[in-house]
């Protein structure tokens, strides 16, 4: 072969290529980026839509039908499911493979765009965006300070905030917990009955009194002076002392109706590190950033040490004088470098053994160190490919990179074992090289493409699957070539010059053992030839073993079919972390859940195995409901301790969860596992169809008693429950126009007098704070306080809501679903002690 022959009478072409292929190796290794999976990306677009105060009911029939009807038109779709919770309409639609997600996402935002007027008006603009497993915060942050809650809060929110959110690569940063700054107008509904106004009628005179006007400009022939009027309110005395007129021509103040004052926002999500009240950031990575990357800017931005430890930069540096400590509670980056920290560990470890290995069979140091020489060449050049190729180093290329290791010296174990031969046969080692690479070229050309056509198909095709294989495909690819281009160049030129016959003398002691070797592997040689001499001596035996060939195939069927091996998307890994969730009744309050919730973080951190805890109250994580948060919910990230910690984390939860079922009366718990690509909230989702809400839960219910008999499935359970504590008010139409009333006037005072209005802003130097206008506490405590409010309609009578419409309790469903425009109900379950394809 004319590239064998070069390498071996000009080596200095080959050298200089290997110098450049190291060297650009190397220094792709330093650019490549860690990751723990591949980037692939699910064809599903996300529609979320925020309707405030509205029930699910009200959420379906108002927001979630028309945007299905908006986008049921689009290209490639597969199926749409919409998914209606109190106060948020979601709607995710599966597209088909291979279609073009963007152009479909610019496409159904032009469909959603021509229906928004139909939406109702307090509805926010609907959120369109591509699904991502990134949607999930890399890192949480706790702060602690010496400042007071609500100062920590403010300063967290419009100080350091954004300073994480301009990190190159971060999307966003969450704050939860805390206390927000809120100037609180709170009315008291006797007497603004009193004096004949409404709570809307007092929103709107708070609106219009505190405004800034630009009112135009006064210009002489040199210059020119923009007049502005300065209305808005600067200070909560004056805000107080806001003068009002009633009906009667009476002059009264703020003061005198409402209770103004500076406080903080109705909390909704508390959070705790340890037990210990905390802020978190959560910080969210944006898709096409590097997790690792983002984590080690965040770090930087935190603080930035010198080498006695003292910070020298950083947040930490900046606000020293509020005493502001960050903590870094949970960081995934961390999981994603210890695994890839493993596996190359383990590929060192393999590198060794083909190295011992090839000892023992070549017989000598010289030739199996010429042999081990592919092993490198090959492994740093691929880097080359994989920065080219804008790949990352994660689970599947380091797993291409380990499982090519061996592969790697194969070409050259053939081309150097027939060198050695045409040595014996008397030639020179020059001549020996070349005719000994050049004979067998073909054979270990074809050896090598038949290896690179198996994982080819897999790395040109699509798909979810082929997006995460690929990589891995690819660099098994290049490894292999290189492989090649190794075998026919640096093995015959390195041959050439240090090629040596060498004969092991049996008196030395690495002579001893391997010839003791070479016995051991002759009679096993030849028991397997007497096996396949049997297995050929006549008719009888051939087909005997044909048959047993046969049934070995079938019986390898069956074990997949029968469930003896099981199967999973992702294989089961533990990370030594599980969150414990608490769910207690609908109607719940905030304050009993948090209660309920500290002793469980009690219980748990007085086990020693435990070496962290973060909760949050108001929030789960269970799939699209923490979107809103949940009073009568919360979560305990339980994070044990690795390095002591040497049980199995699922069976540990497990019992965890029995303890606190004995100790936590009236709560329900659920433990969720930590696999590879985060908290795996509900692995097995089964939707039931039907004609109508009612029977498809009828049918759901029955399904679930069935999968609650399966082995391996637990916490399964309807998406649906009802038990949703509501106050319904039907309104008489008739009644209600006869008296000079209409539905948008009655919507939106109800929405002041419960809810609040914060339309209206205060002014702090830079910063602005919602201006709360809502009923006091005495005024929305039950439903005679509902059918007690009051309204004016034009004739300026006073009218009460029992008047024209009739308030009562009931319930409802925490949530909706549909599927492709139909009603339906799902189960959720996860899959314990087996695999998730086999309880599937």
């Amino acid at each position: 072969m004319k590239i064998t022959e070069i390498s071996i009478k000009r080596p200095s072409i080959i050298i200089v290529l290997f110098i450049i292929l190291t060297l650009g190796g190397l220094f792709s290794y330093t650019r490549l980026g860690y990751e723990l999976v591949p980037k692939f990306e699910i064809n599903v677009i996300t529609v979320q839509t925020v309707y405030p105060g509205a029930s699910p009911a009200e959420v379906e029939s108002s927001v979630t039908k028309k945007i299905e009807d908006a986008i049921s038109s689009l290209e490639s779709i597969k199926k749409v499911e919409s998914t209606s919770l109190e106060g948020v309409s979601i709607v995710m639609i599966t597209l088909n493979n291979g279609a073009d997600v963007n152009f479909l996402l610019t496409d159904a935002q032009r469909k959603i765009n021509a229906v928004i007027n139909d939406l109702p008006d307090d509805v926010k603009t609907p959120s369109l965006s591509k699904f991502s497993l990134d949607d999930v915060a890399i890192m949480s942050l706790a702060v602690t300070s010496n400042l007071s809650e609500k100062e920590l809060y403010d300063l967290l929110d419009n100080k350091i905030q954004p300073v994480f959110a301009r990190i190159n690569g971060v999307a966003k940063v969450d704050l939860i917990g805390g206390e927000e700054r809120e100037i609180q107008i709170s009315v008291d509904p006797k007497k603004i009955e009193g004096y004949g106004l409404t709570i809307s009628q007092v929103q709107q005179i708070v609106a219009s009194s505190n405004l800034d006007f630009p009112t135009g400009n006064v210009s002489t022939r040199d210059n020119r002076t923009t007049i502005r009027l300065s209305g808005k309110v600067t200070s909560i005395e004056e805000l107080r002392n806001l003068p009002i007129t009633t009906p009667a021509g009476v002059q009264i103040y703020l003061r005198d109706i409402a209770d103004v004052r500076d406080g903080i926002k109705e909390i909704e999500k508390v959070a705790r590190l340890d037990r210990q009240n905390t802020i978190l950031l959560q910080v969210f990575k944006q898709s096409d950033a590097n997790a690792v990357a983002v984590s080690e800017a965040v770090k930087k931005t935190i603080a930035v040490h010198d080498k006695d430890g003292k910070v020298i930069s950083g947040v930490e540096k900046d606000y020293a004088a509020q005493n502001i400590k960050i903590l870094v509670a949970n960081d995934s980056s961390e999981f994603t470098l210890n695994a890839a920290d493993n596996v190359i560990h383990d590929l060192m470890i393999a590198i060794a053994l083909v190295g011992f290995i090839m000892l023992f069979f070549l017989q000598s140091l010289r030739n199996a160190a010429i042999t081990m020489v592919a092993i490198p060449l090959s492994l740093i050049a691929t880097f080359i490919g994989l920065l080219l190729m804008g790949y990352t180093l994660n689970l599947m290329s380091l797993l291409g990179l380990s499982l090519v290791v061996g592969i790697l010296v194969d070409d050259a174990i053939v081309v150097i074992e027939n060198i050695h031969r045409h040595m014996e046969m008397g030639k020179n080692k020059v001549r020996a090289a070349y005719d000994g690479a050049s004979e067998i070229g073909f054979t270990v050309t074809a050896i090598t493409l038949v290896i690179v056509v198996v994982f080819l198909p897999i790395a040109m095709s699509t798909g979810l699957v082929a997006n995460i294989l690929a990589q891995f495909c690819v660099t098994v690819i290049i490894s292999t070539l290189l492989s090649l281009l190794v075998s026919f160049t640096v093995v015959p030129w390195l041959y050439s010059r240090f090629g040596k016959l060498e004969h092991l003398s049996k008196t030395s002691f690495f002579g001893r053992i391997i010839h003791g070797f070479e016995s051991g592997l002759n009679s096993f040689t030849h028991w397997v030839a007497g096996l396949l001499t049997w297995a050929l001596k006549n008719v009888g035996t051939k087909l005997a073993t044909l048959f047993l060939a046969i049934g070995l195939l079938v019986a390898s069927f069956f074990l997949v079919g029968m469930g003896y091996i099981g199967s999973d998307f992702f294989p089961s890994i533990d990370r030594k972390e599980f969150f414990i969730q608490l769910e207690l009744d609908k109607d719940a309050s905030l304050e009993k859940t948090n209660l309920l919730t500290q002793k469980a973080e009690a219980y748990i951190k007085s086990k020693p195995d435990v070496k962290e805890i973060i909760t949050t109250v108001g929030q789960s994580s269970d799939g699209m409901a923490s979107t809103t948060g949940s009073r009568y919910k919360s979560e305990i990230h339980v994070i044990l301790d690795k390095e002591n910690f040497e049980g199995n984390s699922q069976v540990y939860s497990a019992t965890l969860k029995r303890e606190l079922e004995n100790k936590l009366i009236g709560a329900k718990i659920k433990t969720v596992n930590v696999g590879i690509m985060g908290a795996e909230q509900a692995p097995l989702k089964l939707t039931i169809i039907g004609a109508s809400v009612e029977d498809a839960q009828e049918f759901a219910e029955k399904a679930a008693d069935q999968l609650r008999k399966i082995p391996g499935a637990a916490g399964v359970k309807l998406t649906s429950e009802a038990g949703n504590p509501e106050i319904n008010v039907k309104i008489d139409r008739d009644k209600m126009t006869s008296l000079g009333l209409n539905v948008s006037t009655v919507g939106m005072t109800m929405q002041t007098a419960f809810s609040g209005n914060t339309d209206n802003k205060y002014r702090a130097g830079d910063n602005e704070y919602d201006i709360n206008i809502r009923y006091a506490e005495n005024g929305r405590a039950n439903i005679d306080n509902v059918r007690d409010l009051k309204f004016i309609n034009n004739q300026g009578a006073s009218i009460s809501l029992d008047q024209f419409a009739n308030v009562t309790f009931g319930s409802g469903p925490t949530l909706l679903e549909r599927r492709d425009k139909s009603p339906g109900v799902s189960i959720q379950g996860q899959a314990i002690g087996r695999p998730m394809g086999t309880v599937a």
